[in-house]
């Protein structure tokens, strides 16, 4: 069966189980190589990216549908997952510019509605867990730094601005730095993990004193080895007091 073809028996499917003028729109965070990443999709037979995403079945609910997608894309069952914003904008984008550059073809209505409102979710995931995965509408599945975005379909650049947004806001409260990181990890790239959400420099010694006075994270007696310098001691997070630094609101910059 050609793509085309496949599309086609795509959107009368989408028509049959799924509820229309719904979709849900996610944004999948990872951290490696000391930068904050976002998983995008390549759509088949093009140069064109967006966000992980797809429609909701009627038989099921958002949240488990967001569940749903998630793993499809990244091959992870559990994972922090966060219902952030809804996009219901009466134009989002340009239905005729979409279809032209993604050679969709025509479609009814009904098959594909004039007006979409996405539910936007995002994910923290450990990077290393992780096996980036497309699906037949796409050639490609892949990490993009966050600051280095290409220009997205729909008004998905839009959908990562705000859910960076939110998680900055969140990062005093929520477990970023337990989802985000891998089991151990060194300080500079705790400390970088914190600077790149928000997007400004943090003094190295204070940010050490605060996180070793808070209890947090407790130091291994093992350190990183190959790097050019000295080799920097790993860590790890004391979920009881992280968890309860948290709730204490702690964890807040100025």
């Amino acid at each position: 069966m050609n793509y085309k073809k496949q599309l086609e028996e795509y959107f009368k499917e989408v028509d049959i189980r799924c509820v229309l003028g719904l979709s849900i729109d996610c944004v999948i965070f990872g951290f490696y190589d000391n930068q904050l990443k976002v998983l995008l999709l390549r759509w088949k037979q093009t140069e064109e990216w967006g966000l992980p995403g797809g429609f909701i079945y009627k038989n099921e609910s958002v949240d488990v549908a967001a569940q749903r997608i998630l793993e499809e894309r990244t091959g992870i069952k559990e994972l922090f997952l966060q219902q952030f914003h809804t996009f219901g904008e009466d134009v989002r984008y340009n239905r005729q510019e979409i279809s032209q550059k993604l050679s969709w073809p025509d479609t009814s209505s009904r098959q594909w509605p004039d007006r979409t409102v996405s539910i936007g979710y995002f994910a923290l995931v450990d990077f290393s867990k992780v096996t980036p995965t497309a699906d037949f509408l796409t050639d490609e599945c892949r990490w993009w730094d966050v600051e280095k975005l290409p220009s997205l379909l729909f008004d998905h650049n839009h959908i990562v601005a705000v859910a960076l947004r939110t998680l900055r806001v969140q990062l005093s409260w929520q477990p970023v730095g337990y989802n985000l990181l891998p089991e151990k990890f060194t300080m500079p790239e705790l400390q970088r993990l914190y600077e790149t959400i928000l997007n400004r420099p943090l003094d190295p010694r204070n940010f050490s004193k605060k996180m070793r006075a808070l209890g947090i994270i407790e130091r291994l007696e093992e350190q990183r080895k190959g790097g050019a310098f000295k080799s920097p001691y790993l860590f790890r997070f004391n979920k009881e007091k992280y968890e309860k630094a948290l709730q204490e609101g702690n964890l807040a910059f100025s």
